[in-house]
């Protein structure tokens, strides 16, 4: 399916909103306090703050460049305010208010007159009319002054070159120099209302472009939006086209509570409840989608935040070691044997269902990713004290998954797998006694995890016998590393293991293609990603999911709908069929390419191929010599509605891998060379010697007549695949010389609509002219 990066507007259609909308504004913090905004109303929005230690603060935040928005939908870029003018009610609570020290102070980042970086401090108190916690505030950028008293400042805002600006938020007892926790939890709120801005430039331009459906849906993860309001999510993932559900995970560092733990530090809550923030994020996000027609798969998983984890919870190596992962600050994975652990997994799956139903919407929940952590260094991490007690104690320490493994510990792996088997059960079981047995529960597996062929023995571990079907409602599957590194051997066999073991239908499977960490891979992942979602379409998975929401943001991703028009002959482009005549030594065959030649003012000549490989044409009329055959050309070509309809053609003076019409061998074509991940080549053809030869893609070869040879040897280990594609069921080895041998038609169509014959000149021995032109395949 066609899809762009689009990097920024080009025309496309374009909006107004009043600046300062509050569907605009972000909140940030250090961890691990919380906040989270969303809009109330078209000229409100709402900030909930939890509070930990004295010198937490957070920020709400308006930014003169949207980085945050699909470039498509995006708002422009424009940091004069100079006689703008931003009026607002404020409302507080559980914070210090307007006219404390500390208390809600506009920072402004920006530049000065002379162009230096600078900030400036305004304090909002100076221009509010009201109570601390209850006032009218107007802010006029070209007459505001930073500073305590305004009377006596000089520190004037210059309006003209401001990058952002946000609204300092603490808890009541802020000491900026202590990191001491706060005796007991603070929670606080703040309202903007009837925000209004006016004066100058009081309008921004905002792209309005509205993407028709294309079946993909969206992915989102709280861990990366918690920042931005719920409104703006699902205004991209509207305009973007992507409708159905949304599959949103609720991430492992931003949705619980906290409590004190030991040494000043904080911990996750028992038992589990969500903090407030983000349950007020999560219940408009829910209610919002709802209003716009989505469900909303409710993602959780085995992970949180290591620093926030109570030392028993963590999974652990035999050596003692918790299970880490690569994320700064690392996540850990959790003990799931252990009760404690457990009870949280389970009353957290409660919790979003029961946000789900307030919200009326179907409870669905997506068990995220479940398994046992293995190292870098491929030790298991089934050796925490639950564990040992209930299982990995009965063999000798696995040390390292590669290795050849005893029966024993073969048989705790099994045992692990089942304890695996158990808690998702046990969590499934909860929901559907909680909503009955119409709520979906649903498996989400990260292949290249579980199935890394070097730990063949890694199934028994993190592939539970219990989660065949119809045990959970679906099964989905990501597997972006082998996505992304050309492993299309390993994806495959990857699928093929999996409805080997769990047993899904495709009708009851998922895709999620995704994942680009780095803005600098954009170029080169999101074609693979985009070829992914096509390719498991074509396997008959019916939903497909793009992870995720802030990366297709980022990097401009813009998925296109392959739905042709109304009007538009949706009958298979090509009719894989061959000619029904022969062509003799009497038809005409002529390669062309196209070539632009400009002559200089000196006489000489620049010389540019247009085109990379040949374009064939035909004349197959001289082959015609009885009415009969006449008739065959008639009917064939009504058939094919004219020019509409590609078909085979076999060129008599080229159809074979070997030289131009002998008998092929394995040996003819060198078609790739293994990197030990790519299985897939192209069949092709080789014209001319040296080492620029013309290379001509092979899309229509002879199914029984491919040979194909690694390293000299024949094989059969492959399949032939749609478009002269060679299949590997292992791919080859790293070096290994890939050749084959074929025979081949060429993809045609007649050149016109119209089919010129008189029964006069056939009569008399003219032969009619039918030219055919070649087609050119997508490869």
């Amino acid at each position: 399916m066609a899809f762009w990066l689009a990097r920024q507007r080009n025309g496309q259609q374009t909006d107004y909103i009043q600046r300062f909308d509050p569907r605009f504004w972000t909140v940030d913090f250090p961890r691990p306090m919380m906040a989270a905004v969303w809009s109330i109303a078209p000229d409100a929005l709402r900030v909930e703050l939890e509070f930990h230690h004295r010198n937490a603060l957070a920020g709400l935040i308006w930014a003169s460049e949207d980085t945050l928005d699909h470039p498509l939908l995006a708002y422009a870029t424009d940091r004069d305010y100079s006689r703008t003018t931003l009026r607002f009610r404020w409302r507080s609570a559980g914070i210090l208010p307007l006219d404390a020290v500390h208390g809600p102070t506009l920072t402004i980042e920006g530049r000065d007159a002379a162009g230096q970086p600078r900030s400036w401090f305004v304090r909002l108190w100076n221009y509010a009319v009201g109570t601390p916690t209850d006032a009218q505030i107007e802010l006029p950028f070209s007459a505001l002054a930073g500073g305590w008293n305004i009377a006596t400042s000089s520190d004037q805002v210059h309006p003209a070159a401001i990058d952002r600006m946000f609204i300092s938020l603490v808890p009541p007892l802020y000491d900026p120099a202590s990191a001491a926790l706060l005796p007991a939890r603070a929670n606080g709120w703040v309202e903007l209302t009837q925000i209004a801005c006016d004066g100058d430039r009081p309008q921004l331009t905002i792209g309005d472009v509205m993407v028709p459906p294309h079946g993909v849906r969206m992915a989102t993860a709280y861990d990366d939006s918690y920042n931005q309001t719920p409104a703006r999510l699902l205004r991209n993932i509207r305009g973007l086209g992507y409708r159905e559900e949304i599959l949103h995970y609720i991430g492992m560092s931003h949705y619980y509570r906290l409590k004190p733990g030991t040494g000043g530090s904080v911990q996750v809550e028992t038992p589990a409840e969500f903090c407030t923030p983000a349950r007020a994020w999560h219940s408009a996000f829910f209610n919002l989608a709802q209003s716009q027609g989505y469900s909303v798969i409710a993602s959780m998983s085995y992970e949180i935040l290591a620093q926030h984890c109570p030392n028993g919870w963590m999974q652990r190596a035999h050596d003692g070691s918790p299970a880490l992962t690569g994320w700064e600050p690392p996540s850990t994975l959790l003990a799931f044997t252990s009760g404690p652990v457990q009870t949280y997994l389970r009353n957290i799956a409660l919790k979003l269902a029961e946000m789900q139903v307030a919200a009326q919407l179907p409870v669905a929940i997506q068990l995220g990713e479940p398994w046992w952590w293995v190292t870098k260094d491929y030790a298991p991490c089934i050796y925490d004290a639950d564990a040992r007690t209930k299982f990995s104690g009965a063999a000798p320490d696995i040390v390292d998954l590669r290795q050849p493994l005893t029966e024993a510990q073969r048989a705790v792996l099994a045992a692990g797998g089942a304890r695996l088997g158990t808690s998702t059960r046990g969590i499934r079981d909860a929901i559907r006694t909680a909503h009955g047995p119409n709520a979906q529960v649903y498996l989400l597996a990260f292949t290249p995890q579980i199935l890394d062929p070097a730990a063949p023995d890694l199934p028994l571990l993190n592939i539970a016998n219990t989660w065949k079907h119809p045990n959970f409602n679906r099964l989905q599957l990501e597997d972006y590393d082998w996505l992304t590194g050309g492993a299309e051997a390993l994806r495959r066999a990857g699928y093929a293991t999996m409805n080997q073991l769990l047993e899904y239908p495709l009708a009851n499977q998922d895709y999620m293609a995704g994942f680009v960490l780095k803005p600098e891979d954009a170029d080169a992942f999101w074609p693979l990603i985009d070829a992914g979602l096509d390719e498991a379409k074509a396997r008959g998975i019916p939903r497909l999911f793009v992870w995720a929401l802030p990366q297709v943001c980022r990097d401009g991703y813009t998925r296109l709908p392959d739905t042709p028009p109304e009007d538009y002959d949706t009958m298979q482009a090509f009719d894989d069929v061959l000619y029904p005549l022969a062509l003799g030594r009497d038809a005409g065959v002529s390669p062309e390419f196209s070539t632009s030649v400009v002559l200089t003012a000196s006489g000489h000549e620049r010389r540019s191929s247009q085109w990379s490989n040949a374009r064939l044409r035909f004349d197959v009329g001289p082959g015609i010599r009885s009415e009969s055959e006449l008739g065959t050309l008639i009917r064939f070509f009504r058939a094919r509605h004219g020019a509409a309809r590609g078909f085979r053609l076999t060129d008599p003076f080229d159809f074979s891998s070997r030289d131009m019409t002998a008998t092929p061998t394995m040996l003819d074509q060198q078609i790739g060379v293994g990197d030990g991940l790519t299985a897939s080549f192209q069949l092709i053809k080789r014209y001319g010697d040296g080492a620029e030869p013309q290379i001509r893609p092979i899309t229509r070869p002879r199914a029984g007549t491919v040979l194909v040879s690694v390293n000299g040897t024949a094989t059969t280990a492959w399949s032939l695949q749609p478009g002269g594609k060679i299949l590997f069921q292992i791919a080859p080895p790293q070096g290994a010389i890939i050749r084959a041998g074929f025979l081949f038609d060429v993809p045609v169509r007649f050149a016109e609509d119209r089919l010129d014959i008189t029964g006069a000149a056939f009569a008399a021995g003219e032969a009619p002219s039918v030219p055919l032109v070649e087609v050119r395949e997508e490869i």
